[in-house]
């Protein structure tokens, strides 16, 4: 339920900034499974495992949730410095 909260309140900053969600929708791309279409629901949704150790690498816990600040500043770097 976190993740699905987090998106919404994502969704609902991107709607109001058209630019942040340009940039929200490069950075989910990188972060896709490389053979999201073989594989059901044949979406773009990145590995749980990968998912897990970048929430480790970040905040030091597998089951962490990123706060919407820290995703809108980090997809503002990356496709800053591309």
């Amino acid at each position: 339920m976190p993740w699905l909260r987090l998106a919404l309140r994502l969704t609902a900053r991107s709607i109001r900034h058209p630019r942040l969600a340009r940039d929200l929708i490069r950075i989910a791309w990188r972060f896709r499974s490389r053979s999201w279409y073989r594989h059901f629901p044949f979406l773009p949704i990145p590995d749980s495992n990968y998912l897990r150790w970048r929430m480790y690498t970040a905040y030091g816990d597998y089951s962490a949730v990123p706060s919407v600040t820290d995703i809108e500043r980090y997809a503002r770097w990356a496709v800053k410095n591309e």
